[in-house]
């Protein structure tokens, strides 16, 4: 980047971080620091709510995915609009009025301490690691511009990110849209997309081994997003700092509306780069970290060949894409993508890497090598700012489970706000510590999109089972939530290991395991006694 990109990023970065922390005046009580003192309009609410969906994850890691598999991802979401009309008219008036911090402390009333506990602990490890992929996504970033290893990156990110907490996409698509006119027009560049399946949005296949169909986003999609919005504290947070029940049930309503279409406007954006890229030279592989020790490795000679393969074969691919050849196309996509495969498994085996993957690398290359200057800054400030907006709510949200189900629940239950809030900002640090771990470790396990929403299913559908048995059963015991929810965690893990089922069914298995064994247990320990 250039020095006036640099520039707009600190400015852009620096007057979001001085604007929070001129807002954050009034927190000094423990319901003003969580709960903003329950005050907030819906429409500022409903903003929040996508503010942690439509982080930096969601900008870099669906345009990657838009540019790997086109569209079907947004099969994901299609069980939103559902979940969050059923949510407006259950939980959110239920724990609007049980005038709880967390969602936790509820279970409690409900069941008993032990319950609480568990699922406030089972909430904690999983939102901390899906924290760290979030916090990836820029690290990606920075990675991809300076050419630094993601451990160093990671850093860079989280320290800034950590202190704001305790204390662009129009012009991108203008440009591929103009780089891509000037080879074919809009109608040719859609039918190359759609040659290779880019746009196919919607399978109907019941497959449980395939992840994006029209009925695991029906389905297991519906369980997700009822776990996510109505039992991870993270989103419950924010819908308790409404004014009223109905301005909350409006800002879930808010997304159920907009998710979608912002999601299907990003994916195109990530068919777009792929079209793009059929005309205009991509690198062989977008994740360009290993790029010195390749060159110093026994392997360098062939990788060199293999750039000179890839050259040649785009040429070709471009030159039959221009002349709209569908079948001479198809062959030599299908030679391009062979020949980066070969170099990706050069680059494990000279690295030792084997993790290796470049498909988040591919929307920030873009970024930075064919956005005009000043621009980049915006773009890439556009994405920082998003990960400190959504991390720093899910630290929020750490901190106030660590707070208020654990040291003041059980450790010290007397003491006086300002102590409160002086262990949340160590709790707030401690886990972006935390979450600075897992972020050197989830930027090459895959498309983020999917990474961060794999390590979510492991537990979300055993935390919506809890409430069902909470919520919806009055012969439910405490016995039956402790035991039922420690079972569906350990059957999900066991099927995600074992089985070749797509992780969005996990969440399935996971609520219905915790009801039958809790209800199962509970209905003996009632005949029994």
């Amino acid at each position: 980047m250039t020095t006036l990109d640099w520039f707009v990023v600190a400015a852009y970065i620096g007057w979001i971080v001085v604007d929070g922390l001129r807002r954050s005046k009034g927190t000094d009580r423990v319901d003003g620091y969580f709960l903003a003192n329950r005050s907030l309009p819906w429409w500022a609410v409903g903003l929040s709510v996508m503010a942690t969906q439509m982080s930096a994850v969601t900008l870099v890691a669906t345009t990657g995915q838009g540019y790997l598999t086109g569209l079907r991802f947004v099969q994901f979401y299609f069980g939103l609009p559902l979940a969050m009309i059923l949510l407006s008219v259950t939980v959110v008036p239920f724990f609007t009025r049980a005038q709880v911090y967390t969602a936790y402390e509820y279970l409690e009333r409900r069941f008993d301490a032990r319950t609480r506990s568990l699922t406030s602990f089972i909430f904690l490890m999983g939102r901390a690691a899906s924290l760290g992929v979030t916090l990836a996504a820029p690290a990606v970033v920075m990675s991809a511009i300076l050419g630094w290893r993601l451990p160093v990156t990671v850093l860079v990110i989280c320290v800034p990110m950590i202190v704001y907490t305790t204390i662009g996409g129009v012009q991108a698509v203008a440009i591929l849209l103009h780089g891509i006119l000037q080879h074919v027009t809009v109608g040719q560049a859609l039918e190359l997309a759609g040659a290779t399946d880019r746009l196919k949005a919607v399978d109907f296949t019941f497959d449980p081994k395939e992840t994006y169909t029209f009925w695991s986003g029906m389905i297991g999609g519906l369980f997700l997003m009822l776990a996510y919005f109505g039992c991870d504290q993270s989103q419950v947070q924010r819908y308790l700092t409404a004014k009223s029940i109905g301005e909350a049930r409006q800002s879930l309503l808010m997304s159920a509306y907009v998710k979608i279409p912002l999601q299907l406007l990003i994916l195109v954006t990530g068919v777009l780069v792929f079209v793009f890229y059929l005309f205009q030279t991509p690198p062989m592989l977008f994740n360009r970290a290993y790029d010195a020790e390749i060159a110093a490795s026994p392997r360098a000679a062939e990788y060199v060949r293999l750039q000179q393969d890839f050259d040649r074969e785009f040429a070709a691919r471009r030159e039959a894409a221009a002349r709209h050849d569908r079948r001479a196309f198809l062959a030599s996509d299908a030679r391009v993508k062979d020949i980066r495969d070969r170099a990706v498994g050069i680059v494990q085996q000279a690295t030792g890497d084997q993790r290796y993957t470049d498909v988040n690398y591919v929307f920030p290359t873009f970024i930075t090598t064919r956005m005009p200057v000043g621009l980049v800054g915006l773009m890439v400030a556009a994405i920082f700012v998003a990960a400190m907006s959504a991390s720093g709510g899910e630290l929020n949200a750490l901190a106030t489970a660590t707070i208020i189900d654990f040291y003041r629940r059980h450790w010290v239950p007397d003491a006086p706000d300002a102590h409160y809030l002086r262990v949340s900002k160590l709790a707030t640090v401690a886990w972006g510590l935390l979450a600075c771990v897992v972020a050197i470790y989830a930027a090459n396990q895959g498309s983020l999109i999917e990474v961060v929403n794999r390590y979510g299913s492991f537990y979300y559908g055993s935390l919506l089972g809890v409430f069902i048995l909470a919520i919806l059963t009055k012969r439910a015991t405490a016995a039956g939530a402790f035991w039922g929810l420690f079972a569906g965690v350990a059957v999900v893990l066991t099927v995600a290991w074992t089985l070749p089922i797509a992780f969005l069914w996990h969440n399935v298995i996971g609520a219905v395991v915790v009801v039958l064994v809790g209800m199962a247990i509970s209905l003996f320990r009632t005949s029994s006694g």
